[in-house]
């Protein structure tokens, strides 16, 4: 069994979609790679579940059509801190994270959670860049 955690936050639904196919994308056996689907909520004033999240259902919805396992998980907190914990509870292979497109001084001046996961975790990390709006 191969398990990923795939860390979707909510602002675009086509980065989640675009993680779901490079995790589909993975050369093994039918059934043997688990999509951990992880949103992490910074401000939940109205108690939402990861399951409101359009960008995971759209993710879960994607990886289904490919015939991979989706579980969900939830956390509050910091994006990095949180997804780097979750994947240590669910023992994960590999993370899988999508991030924004800026430049590099945005980056500096605002932090990345996907870099801050890639340099946090001795795990692989998959890091889908954000479609191209053409």
């Amino acid at each position: 069994m191969y398990d990923v955690l795939v860390g979707i936050d909510n602002a675009e639904d086509s980065r989640a979609v675009a993680q779901a196919e490079a995790i589909a994308d993975i050369p093994t056996e039918e059934g043997a790679v688990t999509a951990h689907l992880c949103h992490v909520f910074q401000e939940n004033p109205e108690g939402a579940s990861v399951h409101q999240i359009s960008a995971v259902r759209r993710a879960r919805e994607a990886l289904e059509d490919a015939g991979i396992d989706c579980v969900h998980y939830e956390a509050s907190g910091e994006p990095a801190d949180e997804l780097l914990a979750a994947a240590a509870d669910v023992d994960a292979d590999a993370i899988c994270v999508s991030g924004r497109k800026r430049r590099p001084t945005g980056k500096a001046v605002f932090g990345s959670v996907t870099q801050d996961v890639i340099l946090g975790t001795d795990r692989p990390v998959f890091a889908v860049p954000a479609p191209r709006s053409d």
